[in-house]
C-alpha cells in the first residue's frame, strides 16, 4: 500500500477528531461514515482497543470526475482517514491516492489523484499547525 498523509496530534482524541472534520471540511471533504472500532472491537469480540476513528471522507467533485473515468473507483470511496490513539499522541493517516491508480489501472485518474493529494496534503498540514 502507498503511504499516505500522516501527523501525530498532540492534543486530545475528540480534539484531534473535530479538528480533523474541520480540515477536511476546508478542502471540499464531507464525513460520510464514521467506524468507531474501539467500540465494535468491544460489542463484537469483548476485546479492549484504544480509540480507532475511521472517517469515510469523500469529496464529490473529485469523486464524480474520477466515475467518470472508471466506476472502478466506486470500490476505493469514500477516502478513509483513520484516527489512532497512541503513545506518542494521536496519529491521523490516509492512504495516497496514488494508489486509485494503481488498484484500478486507470493512468487517466494520475491527475486527479495528484490533485486529490494536494488536498490532502493541505488537510495535514493545517492539523500539523
Amino acid at each position: 500500500m502507498t503511504s499516505g498523509p500522516s501527523v501525530t496530534l498532540s492534543i486530545p482524541f475528540e480534539d484531534a477528531v473535530a479538528a480533523t472534520r474541520a480540515a477536511l471540511a476546508d478542502e471540499g471533504f464531507g464525513v460520510l461514515t464514521e467506524i468507531d472500532m474501539q467500540a465494535t472491537m468491544k460489542a463484537k469480540l469483548d476485546e479492549d482497543y484504544p480509540p480507532i476513528l475511521i472517517l469515510g471522507a469523500c469529496n464529490p467533485q473529485f469523486a464524480h470526475k474520477a466515475m467518470g473515468v472508471t466506476t472502478q473507483v466506486a470500490t476505493l470511496v469514500p477516502c478513509n482517514v483513520v484516527l489512532r490513539q497512541t503513545d506518542a499522541g494521536v496519529t491521523v493517516e490516509t492512504v495516497d491516492p496514488q494508489m486509485l491508480v494503481d488498484a484500478t489501472g486507470a493512468g487517466d485518474l494520475e491527475l486527479l489523484a495528484d490533485d486529490l493529494r494536494a488536498k490532502l496534503d493541505r488537510v495535514f498540514a493545517a492539523l500539523s499547525a
